[in-house]
This record gives C-alpha cells, structure tokens and sequence, in this order.
C-alpha cells in the first residue's frame, strides 16, 4: 500500500493542535537515518487505519518526492472521538529483520471430523500471531486450515506450520492456545449427568431440651 506524507517543520503542543485543527496528524519516521517529523491528512489516514493490511505488511510512504518503505509501529487515537492523534512508522530495507503481529486468517473448520461428524464447537482462541522474519518475507497474514481437526483436539502455536523463514515469537516455555474444540453441549450434559454423585454424610439431630431433662 502507497501513501502521502509531508515534512513538518514546527513541533510542540501548540503545532501540533493546530495540526489537527487543519485535519492533519503529527508523525514521525525513524529507523534507518535520522527521524523525520512528518504530517499526514487524518482523512486519508483515518481510513487507511482500518485496512488490515495497513497493519500488518510494508508500507510505501511517498515524502518530499522519494518513496521509502516503512512499517507502521504505533498509532494514538483520542479518547472518544473519531480522530487519529499520532503516527509512528518506522523506515526498513528488506535486509531489516523484525518482529510484528499478523492477522490469522482461519480456513476449513467447516469440512473438520470435529464439526462435521462429531458437531464440536470451535473457538478462535488467537486472531494474531507475532512473528520474526526478514522484511522482504513479512506476509500480510497467516492462513490456518482447521479441516483436520479432530474431537478433543486443541490447536497452539507450535502446531502451525508457518512459511519459510517465518517463525513465531516465543515467550518462555508458553505455547499459546490459537483454536480450542468443545464438546457439543449435549454430550457435556450427559457426562454430567453420568457422573457419579456422593452423598453428604448424615448429621445426627440434636436431643431437645425437653428430652434432655426427662433424661436427667
């Protein structure tokens, strides 16, 4: 995806509220080089934003005449209105090795044993996985094909089979859960049901009062 941005000059809080009084937002680019202060219409960038792969792919921004290619790293938006504060992007070559979250884009569960035959429900536990890999090899998203899945079967991180030079970030020894298989809720009742109950133990009653003064 190709977008305009425009060099800015003025910085501080007073610039950039009249930035976005003008229907501009404030920015800035870094990586490679020194950081450029750059502005962006909130329009074009307001709906940019809600495009998945604006998200998750490089980017090419087109500034002062010369295209580069960058990643968006972060972006502010105001409390309750509609309206982009800041941007951040960061500035890459296909050399640049980088971590980013890519959407997961789920295929297949619908011809599964586990809903087809057995009619397991399937949850999308994950949409997004981050991963590691060379610029030049970021995907836009990860297709996952859910038609294997079997009853009783979870899906986790370590079971994807991600392309080449791709791998998932790994936090410890966690192997996140991307997609869990229930049991229909039929068969959770009657195991319920099944199982076996174990009745409290007798409370012995307590004499009454007058039975203990005819004891007396």
């Amino acid at each position: 995806m190709r977008f305009t941005a425009f060099e800015r000059t003025q910085q501080g809080t007073g610039a950039s509220r009249r930035l976005r009084d003008a229907a501009k937002v404030p920015g800035i680019v870094y990586g490679a080089g020194t950081p450029k202060m750059i502005e962006l219409d909130h329009n074009a960038l307001f709906f940019a934003l809600k495009k998945e792969a604006f998200h998750s792919s490089i980017l090419e921004m087109e500034l002062a005449g010369a295209v580069q290619k960058v990643l968006l790293r972060d972006f502010q938006m105001h409390p309750w209105k509609q309206q982009v504060l800041h941007v951040d992007f960061q500035r890459i070559d296909e050399t640049t090795r980088l971590r980013k979250k890519v959407p997961l884009h789920f295929s297949g569960e619908e011809n599964s044993a586990a809903v087809k035959t057995d009619k397991c429900l399937v949850s999308h536990v994950a949409n997004e996985l981050e991963v590691e890999c060379l610029a030049s090899q970021l995907p836009e998203f990860v297709p996952i094909d859910l038609s294997g899945l079997v009853k009783g079967q979870s899906l986790h991180a370590s079971n994807l089979k991600l392309p080449a030079g791709i791998k998932a970030v790994k936090r410890g020894t966690l192997d996140p859960v991307i997609v869990s298989v229930a049991l229909p809720r039929a068969e959770e009742e009657e195991a319920a049901v099944a199982a076996p109950v174990v009745a409290a133990p007798e409370k012995k009653a307590k004499p009454k009062k007058d039975e203990k003064q005819n004891r007396k």
